[in-house]
């Protein structure tokens, strides 16, 4: 087995911090404050009952987050699956035979329990969103059976005649951004289902906790997550990478950018999965074109082709050093200080 170097276990790391480590610590702190709210208050109140949707939606996301990272892939399915099922028969168990048990625990132990279930509905519905996605996946590979398939952009030669060129559909922004319009969208889902419920406040109490978790899980969850969807992929624009014999050309849009190998700072191609993307740092330039959340033009798929092989010994020979391979899917390439 091959040892990961510090420069891979340093990239993988950040990786890691942004999408998963990130957002679970910000989740548990949310949920520890809704904890601490409870026994303080004596009461949930908006407030606190915000913190508990945030957190445990935050939660949520880390752990779907880690599931689509875990390889072999069937293992991410699998332990996805797993604890989707689980949680929602917990849930089940706690709504139809979980209030004589949770009326005899200790207060602190009781507002837990209680913070928990409350924070359950929108990690659930975040949860069952994952699989979703997975199943609708699914679909489309059934369905690319039965039509011809859609195929990754691939090299072509370059109009110039030094290198290779590839056009993609891509959206310019950072992860970072995409990350923060997804707990504004959260926010404002959690204040719509917030909104909501005080609304039905009577026939909620009527129904019963289900209401609230199909209200927040699903009717709420669902319409933001698509709207999500629907917003970030109206920013998609045309672009392309043209790899010369000393400098990179990059199209987005109608504007360019010309770097000479020489002057990039960092650069970084990852070719699958919802996270696939380009990010160009020199000369002055500093890109990220997101393609894998890109609506793809037409016969194509939202990813990338892995590099050409003699772009690895022209950025050698330009002072740049490959930083991390992961999975073969992502490759970093970063000036030596």
């Amino acid at each position: 087995m091959t040892e990961s170097s510090p420069h891979e276990t340093r990239v993988r790391s950040s990786v890691s911090r942004l999408l998963i480590i990130t957002p679970l610590l910000v989740g548990v702190a949310l949920l520890a404050v809704a904890v601490a709210w409870t026994l303080v208050s004596a009461d949930l109140g908006f407030f606190g009952f915000l913190l508990m949707l945030i957190g445990g939606w935050a939660v949520a996301f880390a752990f779907v987050n880690a599931t689509f990272e875990m390889r072999p892939r069937m293992l991410g399915v699998v332990v996805h699956i797993g604890v989707a099922a689980a949680l929602t028969a917990l849930m089940y168990w706690a709504i139809e035979h979980g209030t004589e048990p949770l009326a005899a625990l200790p207060e602190g132990t009781k507002a837990v329990v209680v913070v928990l279930q409350i924070a359950a509905g929108p990690a659930l519905g975040w949860i069952w969103l994952g699989l979703l996605s997975r199943i609708t996946d699914l679909f489309s590979r059934r369905d690319s059976a039965r039509r011809p398939a859609p195929t990754a952009p691939t090299w072509q030669r370059d109009g110039s005649g030094d290198g290779s060129v590839v056009e993609f559909s891509a959206i310019e922004v950072r992860m970072r951004e995409i990350t923060s319009w997804i707990v504004a969208l959260v926010l404002v889902g959690g204040l719509g289902a917030v909104a909501l419920l005080i609304v039905l406040g009577d026939a909620v109490v009527q129904a019963g906790p289900k209401i609230a978790i199909i209200v927040v899980g699903v009717v709420i969850a669902l319409p933001v997550y698509l709207l999500f969807l629907a917003v970030v992929r109206r920013r998609t624009v045309t672009c392309a990478v043209a790899f010369g014999n000393d400098e990179l050309r990059v199209r987005v849009g109608s504007g360019s950018h010309v770097i000479p190998f020489r002057q990039i700072e960092l650069l970084v191609w990852r070719t699958a999965s919802d996270y696939a993307r380009v990010e160009v740092r020199g000369a002055g330039v500093d890109l990220s074109l997101v393609v894998g959340l890109a609506k793809a033009a037409a016969g194509r798929t939202a990813e990338l082709p892995d590099l050409p092989r003699r772009v690895f010994r022209r950025f050698e020979l330009a002072g740049l050093s490959v930083e991390q391979r992961r999975r073969d899917d992502i490759v970093t390439f970063r000036r030596s200080q």
